[in-house]
Formats: structure tokens, C-alpha cells, sequence
């Protein structure tokens, strides 16, 4: 398994690398990042088990170290980290099966042009 801090720790110098050959983008993240701290009607928990249900959604190894260290900082248990990544798991499979239903539906759509043109030729 990784060892989360010491990427934590890599992957925010990397990011200082970026900042300093593009820092309008990191800048613009940022602002985007705090923009739902303004309100705080989450609050900083919910907003951080959200991100962590995101991140596993994702599959950002980044957003889940720093996610992680927010989560636990805010006063998110192991218990409702879990509940979040349960929420995360589910949603997945949710659009499995919606995008499992758009594929049988393309699957029909192409059956059915096939057998026009099996019509047209007989």
C-alpha cells in the first residue's frame, strides 16, 4: 500500500512545481476549491466526506490523501468515512446499470438497422 503522508508531502511539492510555471491555473483551482467554504452550509466535515466519496469515484489517489487528512482533521470517524465511501460505491454501481441500460438500448437500435438492411437485401 502507499504511504499517504510521505505522498501527500511528494505530490504538494509537485504541485508548488506547477504553480510556479502556471500559476493563473493552480490560482484559478484554488478559488475554485474554497469557493463552497464562503457559504458553509455543509460545513467542513459533510464537504470533505463528500470529496472523499468523489475522489474514490475518481480514482485520484491525490484527492484521497488530502481528503483523508481534511476529513480526519474536521472530525470525520472511520465509521462515517466509511458510510461515505458505502455512498460512493453504490452511486457507481447506479450508473453501471444506467449506462448498462444506454448500452441494451444501443445494442436494440443497431439490431434493428441490421435487420432493415437483411430486409432490404431479401
Amino acid at each position: 500500500m502507499l504511504n499517504w503522508i510521505d505522498y501527500r508531502k511528494a505530490l504538494s511539492g509537485r504541485i508548488g512545481e506547477i504553480a510556479k510555471l502556471s500559476p493563473d491555473t493552480v490560482r484559478a483551482y484554488q478559488t475554485m476549491s474554497s469557493a463552497g467554504q464562503k457559504a458553509d452550509l455543509l460545513g467542513a466535515k459533510t464537504r470533505e466526506l463528500i470529496s472523499l466519496a468523489v475522489a474514490v469515484s475518481l480514482r485520484c489517489d491525490g484527492c484521497i490523501t488530502v481528503h483523508t487528512a481534511e476529513a480526519l482533521k474536521h472530525g470525520a470517524t472511520r465509521e462515517e468515512i466509511a458510510e461515505a465511501l458505502g455512498v460512493a460505491v453504490a452511486m457507481n454501481a447506479g450508473a453501471t446499470m444506467v449506462y448498462s441500460a444506454r448500452t441494451m438500448d444501443a445494442v436494440a437500435a443497431y439490431t434493428a438497422d441490421a435487420n432493415k438492411g437483411n430486409e432490404a437485401a431479401g
